[in-house]
């Protein structure tokens, strides 16, 4: 026997639909109406389940992606773990954040002030290539050794840290502070710190915590200066901006950051 065909649920039913669509996320208004249709024997039509469902408060739209949490207690473990190394630290040691960016070639278009009715625009890029950075940070003299890798892996990892020593010939000790990557603990960077002269120390950031390393903020002013509301002709040219800016902006105008 065919369901009767009405333009309104009773309340009971309401009550009933609204506790059963709290409890999922339906793609579509065929799962709820099917379910409607089994549980009510009432039939809607795609409209009119929309309206239904809009004057029962529910919209259509995605959910918001959130991080992967991690355990409260290993970001307060870390963050106990860094202050107690700086408290400590001596003359003859140092310590640096590292990690790998790769900027893309595309524009970017970025909120800022403009006169009012105007309609700014920039043009955008063609392309899809981007650059490597493998980098490291010294929050406290700021310098900020990197490689340009055609692949960041465990060999421009071991090439870092051999810039890192390189730049610091009177410390005994420099603790490199990165996250998990896989090639931050594979066989290359394993070799490197078995080398009986190796004076790195690498310090592991708990697991998705990116928040916890502050040359995330470096990636944020690069991409200020170097990418918002600019248009690079050329897949070259934008490699280049992005190059000058590690090798000219950050040691001439850190202190303006």
């Amino acid at each position: 026997m065919a369901g009767k065909v009405v333009s309104h649920v009773s309340t009971d039913q309401e009550a009933a639909l609204c506790r059963w669509l709290d409890g999922r996320f339906c793609r579509s208004t065929v799962e709820i109406r099917s379910y409607m249709a089994c549980e009510f024997d009432l039939r809607y039509s795609h409209s009119g389940c929309i309206k239904l469902l809009a004057r029962l408060g529910f919209e259509y739209r995605k959910p918001k992606a959130l991080p992967r949490a991690v355990p409260a207690e290993k970001q307060e473990a870390f963050i106990a773990l860094y202050t107690g190394l700086l408290n400590d630290l001596s003359e003859d040691e140092a310590v640096y954040f590292a990690d790998a960016v790769h900027p893309e070639y595309q524009t970017k278009p970025a909120y800022g002030w403009v006169k009012a009715g105007s309609n700014p625009a920039v043009p955008t890029t063609a392309g899809r290539g981007r650059v490597n950075i493998h980098e490291a940070l010294n929050l406290e003299t700021f310098d900020a050794p990197f490689v340009e890798p055609t692949t960041v892996d465990g060999v421009s990892a071991a090439q870092l840290l051999t810039k890192i020593e390189a730049r610091n010939p009177d410390k005994r000790l420099i603790h490199v502070i990165w996250d998990n990557a896989a090639y931050h603990k594979g066989p290359d960077v394993r070799a490197f710190l078995a080398r009986p002269d190796c004076r790195i120390h690498l310090i592991q950031l708990p697991p998705y915590c990116p928040h916890l390393n502050p040359i995330e903020r470096l990636w944020a002013v690069m991409h200020q200066h170097v990418t918002h509301n600019r248009h690079y002709p050329t897949q070259k040219q934008f490699a280049n901006a992005i190059l000058k800016f590690f090798r000219q902006t950050i040691p001439n105008n850190w202190k303006t950051f």
